[in-house]
């Protein structure tokens, strides 16, 4: 459910006089989940608090044509936060906003706008969604100019110590920072391949958990800057290692604050609408890519032997299917998504998820026989196009484009998305890209 506001506009106004706080940055994204912002001083606070701070629409990818162009802020003040990295004088803040249309409506293509209405749709249903995201991300060191290379700050593998995990002292301070501004971090650890670290925070409620996810980006960007260092969330950034996901781990509660994924009685400890949830997920697996798995290189990830999901499947086992149930279901039982990676833009990620799972509730759509151990090796020795996500973007699109249900979920974003991400496969694909310098180039 949305939660009720822990700050008045008259808090934000005292804590930025008594803290010292001279600029505020509103922040918002556009389709692609790039981060934006304009920067206020302390003199305009009151009136961005009251909604009246302009923008340049046409300006913002996908947002809207040259002729309505001119947008409203609308903070949330909820996404109030002091920057921790900042100055201690002359402090800097942020509130995350909401787009509005001129006439006061909300703007239809802004994509927190999108995750409120299927959040909407889910408390008409009676029902609270959370997730908790799973970071993963590559530490990469900077070249003399400034810009990040791919070479990876450290040697080290899973779970290993310093000295060898040269990137411990950087996920240190990324953790104090992000437990600064209120972040409960539940895990930090390397991961398998050179340079590659795993941040999980705390499951919360869906719109404050995409909040989470950009402040989330922001800061681990920062703080390794401030080392020397850049990371990056690109999914797949050096060929033959593991890339970078983004688990989700999702919970649902009713109106009684009870777990409805959980079930004592079942075999596995779980109800009938997790069954039902993950039906709607299998369901709409394929067309949920183009939304989880936004760009080209996303697919560089989803191939086989690098414990990333390729099969469209359930199992309690850790052999990188599609959707796993841990162990240890309790009252708090959930369900890992394991194929969204960090590049996606949450909001419209998490509401697609919502989406496939509510229709999966609607419907009663049942998933198929869980996976065992033998079957997933075997289907991963296998090319079974039906049961596969797609191979790459385009096929994801295609996908999408026939899913009426996450269609439904997108609304005006849809038809700029689509177009956005076209444009994004089409100058790939025409392309000459170095392997084929390397692979042609003598032979022919």
């Amino acid at each position: 459910m949305l939660l009720d506001s822990k700050y008045t506009k008259e808090d934000i106004i005292r804590i930025t006089r008594e803290e010292d706080i001279k600029f505020i940055r509103l922040q918002f994204v556009d389709i692609l989940g790039t981060l934006k912002n304009v920067a206020i001083t302390d003199e305009q606070l009151e009136k961005a608090l009251n909604n009246e701070i302009l923008i340049d629409g046409s300006s913002i990818e996908g947002f809207v044509r040259m002729e309505e162009s001119d947008m409203y802020l609308k903070p949330d003040i909820n996404t109030f936060e002091i920057f921790p990295w900042r100055p201690h004088q002359g402090k800097v803040a942020r509130m995350i906003c909401d787009i509005y249309n001129l006439d006061g409506t909300p703007f239809k293509g802004d994509p927190r706008y999108v995750l409120k209405k299927v959040i909407q749709e889910a408390e008409g249903m009676g029902y609270d969604f959370n997730v908790g995201p799973e970071f993963e991300f590559f530490l990469f060191q900077i070249d003399e100019n400034g810009y990040p290379t791919t070479t990876t700050h450290d040697n080290a593998g899973y779970f290993d110590l310093g000295p060898i995990d040269l990137g411990e002292n950087v996920r240190r301070d990324i953790v104090l920072t992000l437990e600064e501004m209120g972040f409960n971090i539940q895990t930090s650890h390397h991961e398998v391949a050179p340079g590659q670290h795993e941040i999980d925070f705390k499951y919360s409620d869906a719109l404050s958990s995409a909040d989470n996810i950009v402040t989330f980006k922001l800061v681990v960007k920062v703080i390794a800057r401030k080392h020397g260092l850049h990371a990056t969330f690109m999914p797949k950034p050096i060929f033959g290692v593991s890339g970078s996901g983004m688990h989700c781990n999702l919970l649902m509660y009713n109106e009684n604050d009870k777990n409805i994924f959980y079930d004592g009685d079942d075999e596995l400890n779980l109800s009938k609408e997790a069954y039902y949830f993950m039906g709607g997920l299998i369901k709409h697996a394929k067309a949920l890519s183009a939304i989880t798995n936004p760009t080209v290189n996303s697919y560089k990830r989803l191939v086989s032997g690098f414990e990333a999901p390729v099969r469209i499947g359930w199992s309690t086992i850790n052999a990188s299917p599609f959707i796993r149930i841990p162990s240890g279901r309790n009252k708090n039982s959930f369900i890992e998504l394991r194929s969204p990676d960090p590049s996606c833009n949450p909001y419209l990620a998490i509401a697609a998820v919502l989406k496939a799972g509510l229709d999966g509730i609607k419907n009663k759509i049942e998933p198929p026989k869980m996976m065992k151990k033998k079957e997933l090796s075997k289907m991963l020795d296998t090319l079974d196009i039906e049961s596969s996500l797609p191979s790459n973007l385009k096929e994801a699109l295609i996908e999408l484009s026939n899913d009426e249900v996450i269609k439904d979920a997108l609304g005006d974003v849809y038809d700029r998305y689509m177009k956005a991400k076209s444009i994004e496969w089409d100058e790939y694909i025409s392309m000459v890209h170095p392997w084929e310098i390397e692979k042609y180039i003598s032979r022919y």
